[in-house]
């Protein structure tokens, strides 16, 4: 089976997201946008599945950022991200997930349009999808939450402040990103608000990747099954794992 001819956004820069690592789960415009690139600017959550499917003619530029630790500065970003687009190069910026979902996407909007650049947008899978299926759960479902919020553990500031108030009442369901280092923040927030400290809670770190690892948790123990995981983890509040996970007591016994 041979794919179909894709008809690609005409723009000088396109955003491309690569969904959360697994090929399996890049689109086939994506696909399509990295075949044809000559430039691909990649963030480090970019999975080596996709940046292997890139031809030897592609030149790469890895320009990652890691919440609470080395980065490129945002600023460098877009001069490498201008400068690239001015050469006439066909140019790819390449994000995890999806775009415009905590991607700092406007920021390098914002640069090229003051450079007089055109750019387009192919959307990418979020990563929390790939987290509740990688769970066997969905979402949203009728009767427990008739809304889904995605949240970021921190900003720029600091931590994020969220409407605790909200996410603390029973039955809903939250997505939290890069909230590995605010574990102990977010609890103490919803605590204080009326969350139950039975609450479900599921961290799946690496979503959708070979050595994607699920830890089935509650929100009385969740700093202590963030202490477990390496790589970038989404935290399911509102979620238990529909199959068997591992628990914090089955990793640290495994450990020993």
């Amino acid at each position: 089976m041979t794919l179909p001819k894709i008809s690609l956004p005409d723009a000088t820069v396109l955003f491309v997201g690569a969904g959360p690592g697994a090929a399996a789960h890049l689109t086939l415009g994506a696909f399509a946008a990295l075949q044809a690139a000559e430039v691909v600017i990649h963030d480090r959550l970019v999975g080596e599945e996709i940046l292997a499917l890139l031809p030897a003619t592609v030149r790469r530029i890895d320009m990652g950022k890691e919440g609470f630790g080395p980065s490129t500065p945002q600023a460098a970003i877009n001069a490498v991200l201008v400068a690239e687009a001015l050469t006439g190069a066909r140019v790819i910026r390449l994000k995890g997930g999806d775009c415009g979902i905590f991607g700092r996407l406007d920021e390098e909007i914002e640069a090229l349009e003051e450079a007089g650049i055109s750019f387009a947008i192919l959307p990418g899978l979020t990563s929390a999808a790939a987290a509740a299926a990688g769970i066997g759960q969905s979402l949203t479902r009728r009767g427990r939450n008739q809304s889904l919020r995605i949240v970021t553990g921190h900003d720029m500031a600091g931590f994020a402040e969220q409407d605790w108030r909200g996410l603390a009442r029973p039955g809903e369901v939250a997505a939290i990103y890069m909230g590995k280092k605010s574990a102990r923040f977010v609890q103490g927030r919803l605590l204080m608000h009326g969350a139950a400290a039975e609450t479900a809670v599921t961290l799946v770190a690496n979503a959708s990747r070979a050595d994607q690892a699920v830890v089935a948790a509650t929100l009385a123990s969740l700093p202590d099954a963030v202490a477990l995981l390496d790589g970038p983890t989404v935290i399911l509040y509102g979620l238990a794992p529909r199959q068997a996970a591992a628990t914090i007591r089955q990793i640290r016994e495994a450990r020993a």
